[in-house]
């Protein structure tokens, strides 16, 4: 039987989005198979919860103490979004001390969560992004130059935050200055987009023997735009499999494939399009997607015949398997 810590917490306003994804993991994995304990990060406090109780984990070797017995992983199952595990962090630990887990590396973690440099690096191998520009914190802001840069009505977003937290859609330049200050409570560094008009889709993939490319989801945001509350508390549509042309279907399962596989991306991944006027442009990379019961991945690994503890026991047999 194999020991699976399922890192869950976090240290970003996707704290309780991965509370709720860990419990998913552990409820559907198999347990005669898989001793599953969750493993909650928060800052420098890290602890295994076994049976409600809460132990102190040794950071020196990632493992614990219950009675006389000491407790040592097999592999870490990462269902934390955000910091530290989403930005890589997390995995510079693990390499260290030579733990398998089931998302990418630290190159491509660091690299898809800093959604400037990751924009440029994909428009470099031919994938279409949104016009940007990025705002340090500190600088002057010019509204006039970054409104001539990307137009309006345009998107500002926290460059490296997982969440929706922190995003406004700007259609006036009187209204930029305020939707960069609030960008500034969630990161240092803001990316400010230019609005692709479109329809929203994202799709899914993962590693099976071969890579393997989920259905397509469309997403109708009863909001202006897939905000947080739109994306975690029902206030949208996610429809599987999404209401768009066969062509843009194979296209965006095309370019999923082949970004994952360009950026060598490991594990469990969701990529957000915008599609306009039949072509995709590439909005996010999600190296730890969601998978509460609210989720995209779920929905889509359903639409694909997969039960979840099936596509979980896959992640995991892979990842082992390396």
């Amino acid at each position: 039987m194999k020991t699976i810590a399922i890192i869950t917490g976090g240290n970003s306003a996707e704290h309780e989005i991965s509370l709720q994804s860990a419990k998913v993991v552990e409820a559907n994995l198999n347990k005669e198979i898989f001793n599953a304990i969750i493993i909650h990060l928060k800052e420098d406090k890290w602890e295994a919860i076994i049976d409600d109780t809460r132990l102190k984990m040794d950071k020196k070797d990632f493992s614990c103490i219950m009675g006389n017995k000491k407790i040592s992983f097999d592999l870490a199952f990462m269902a934390l979004h955000g910091p530290p595990a989403e930005n890589g962090e997390l995995q510079t630990y693990f390499d260290e001390i030579g733990l398998a887990y089931t998302s990418c590396g630290v190159a491509q973690s660091s690299l898809t969560f800093d959604k400037n440099q990751c924009n440029q690096e994909l428009s470099k191998m031919g994938f279409l992004c949104a016009k940007s520009t990025f705002y340090q914190k500190g600088e002057n802001i010019n509204t006039e130059l970054i409104i001539e840069k990307v137009g309006l009505p345009c998107f500002v977003k926290p460059n490296s935050a997982g969440s929706s937290f922190g995003i406004s859609k700007v259609f006036e330049i009187a209204d930029l200055e305020k939707a960069i200050h609030l960008a500034l409570e969630h990161d240092n560094h803001v990316l400010i987009e230019q609005f692709i008009n479109g329809t929203e889709v994202s799709c899914g993939i993962f590693t099976h023997k071969k890579i393997e490319v989920l259905p397509v989801t469309e997403i109708v945001s009863h909001n202006d735009f897939f905000d947080y509350e739109a994306k975690y508390k029902g206030l949208s549509d996610e429809i599987t499999p999404a209401r768009i042309s066969r062509k843009e279907t194979e296209n965006v399962q095309k370019i999923t494939k082949e970004v994952y596989q360009k950026l060598g991306l490991k594990g469990i991944v969701r990529i957000d399009y915008i599609i306009m006027k039949e072509k995709p442009y590439l909005i996010e990379i999600n190296t730890i997607p969601g998978l509460s019961t609210e989720s995209i991945i779920p929905k889509q690994a359903k639409q694909a015949g997969y039960k979840l503890s099936e596509l979980f026991e896959i992640t995991i047999e892979n990842t082992l398997n390396k």
